[in-house]
């Protein structure tokens, strides 16, 4: 398993509006959607300041959220980004197998995108997500562009929610119909 050293809490702005967003849904009554903690080790503790400083991934995490909108189960993973192209280095081949299992199931699987460049937001599916993600494993591009991501998809700010991503996953949810 690999070590985590503690470089800050990157992306942790990104995670926070989503799970302030979650517990909204939830009082409201729309979904019930949980951040999924990742596994770690303790290796070494600043027992002074009560803070890990060295730890390992005991297992590998697969999803960042899990939960259920309205009856349909939903998992995805946040991502934040600072180029115009989201990195397939940053998706690891365990948490699209995840995704596309669960997909088949009968859920939803994505990944919620932030592109800081744009401060936008964006569902990316999990099809166009494996069809990206196997073409770089076939050698082909190793990133996904901003113009790949489809802008219906496109998930707005609001002033109730900070992050309104349900409107995103009911857009989704009615090209998938068509």
């Amino acid at each position: 398993m690999g070590y985590w050293e503690s470089r800050g809490l990157r992306g942790s702005e990104f995670e926070d509006l989503i799970n302030r967003t979650n517990k909204i849904y939830f009082d409201d009554d729309l979904a019930v959607v949980q951040k999924i903690p990742t596994a770690i080790k303790p290796v070494r503790l600043d027992n002074e300041r009560g803070v890990i400083s060295l730890a390992y991934f005991d297992e590998k995490s697969t999803v960042d959220y899990i939960g259920n909108i309205q009856g349909i189960p939903v998992c995805f993973d946040a991502k934040e980004i600072s180029g115009k192209s989201l990195p397939i280095a940053n998706i690891h081949e365990h948490q699209v197998k995840f995704m596309d299992k669960f997909d088949m199931q009968g859920g939803i699987a994505f990944l919620l995108v932030h592109f800081k460049i744009f401060d936008e937001y964006f569902i990316l599916d999990i099809k166009t997500l494996i069809k990206y993600y196997n073409n770089a494993m076939n050698g082909g591009r190793k990133s996904i562009p901003y113009d790949a991501f489809n802008k219906e998809l496109k998930v707005y700010l609001n002033h109730k929610y900070p992050i309104h991503y349900l409107e995103g996953v009911s857009k989704y949810l009615q090209l998938k119909e068509k």
